[in-house]
């Protein structure tokens, strides 16, 4: 083969073009398989463990709220012959309720924590592969970060607040609460406010990050309570039988005996003045039904009352009236 210096140049321009035009593929070739391939992979494998963290999330909230259905199921079946079976029916609704807005909020903050994760470890692998200088990005990053921090920080409060409050159980669907300033029935729980309604319809919108003290009145069981008072004068002893004998009769009364999940209490001497003796009853109830209670026991020792002639005690006043006397001046009777 004759050496290619020797070739006229007409002969050796196709072949170093056809040379070019190989080392060229072969060059755009290996770039192919090197940053830009791997970049491709990257992001497909960030989407693919995206997908299936999503998947694995919503499985188990799925899981959580079906459980709910089946454990009700369960317990209506096997225990509503019973009055802890019928506290249960009862008050299944709102505690599934409960449970689903409770899953459902958890699995949304877990899906985005999730997708929030998984881009930014996408962002730092497709940048080591493409070797990007990411030092100003991130300064400038940060001062940005700064800045909005500042301004955001009431917004970031309440979520923080919001996923303890949830992941706490601190309150729920359908339980009635004292938030300060708001006080009623629970019928929104979010990340950044809480819905409560009041006794006159009045819908409140409140910040979890300005809630500094709930107080749950129908978390796990309830407490009837009535006080009565009647005078210093009267039979504590009889009284407090009659006490006894009303909310006996309450604990047996079919509309009411499925609420409770204990026997009444009644005591005497709970305050004692010059006026009155106050006696107390309580009954253990089902989550958010001692109001329910407590009026039938109201209505049941007024009865006894009235039927016994025992007269509730009537607060004292005392009256001063000043009359003129004889000499003018006043004189009080």
């Amino acid at each position: 083969m004759p050496h290619l210096a020797l070739l006229p140049l007409a002969a050796r321009l196709p072949m170093t073009a056809e040379t070019d035009a190989l080392e060229a593929s072969a060059r755009w070739f290996d770039w192919l398989l090197g940053a830009p391939l791997q970049s491709v992979v990257a992001v497909v494998v960030g989407l693919v463990v995206l997908a299936v963290v999503r998947w694995a999330i919503t499985r188990a909230v799925r899981s959580v709220v079906e459980g709910g259905t089946v454990v009700r199921r369960h317990a209506r079946r096997l225990l509503t012959s019973s009055r802890v079976g019928s506290v249960v029916a009862d008050s299944s609704p709102l505690m599934v309720a409960r449970r689903v807005q409770r899953a459902e909020t958890m699995g949304s903050v877990l899906r985005s924590t999730a997708a929030f994760a998984v881009g930014i470890g996408v962002l730092t692998a497709v940048a080591n592969i493409n070797r990007w200088d990411l030092g100003p990005v991130l300064a400038s990053a940060g001062v940005v970060g700064v800045a909005l921090g500042f301004g955001a920080q009431t917004l970031v409060k309440d979520f923080l607040s919001g996923i303890f409050m949830l992941v706490e159980d601190q309150y729920g669907v359908g339980d009635v609460v004292d938030l300060g300033e708001a006080s009623g029935s629970v019928e929104a729980v979010g990340l950044r406010v809480t819905q409560v309604r009041d006794m006159q319809g009045t819908l409140w919108y409140v910040r979890n990050g300005e809630i500094l003290r709930v107080g749950n009145k129908t978390q796990g069981w309830s407490r009837a309570l009535v006080e009565v008072r009647v005078g210093p004068d009267e039979d504590v002893e009889r009284v407090l039988g009659l006490l006894q004998g009303a909310a006996a009769d309450v604990s047996r009364d079919e509309d009411v005996a499925g609420l409770l999940l204990g026997e009444p209490e009644v005591t005497a001497f709970e305050d004692l003045t010059g006026e009155s003796v106050m006696l107390r009853a309580m009954i253990k109830t089902a989550p958010s039904k001692q109001w329910e209670v407590q009026r039938a026991l109201r209505a049941r020792i007024k009865d006894v009352f009235t039927g016994q002639g025992v007269p509730l005690a009537l607060p004292r006043r005392e009256v001063l009236v000043e009359r003129p006397g004889p000499t003018g001046q006043g004189t009080s009777a």
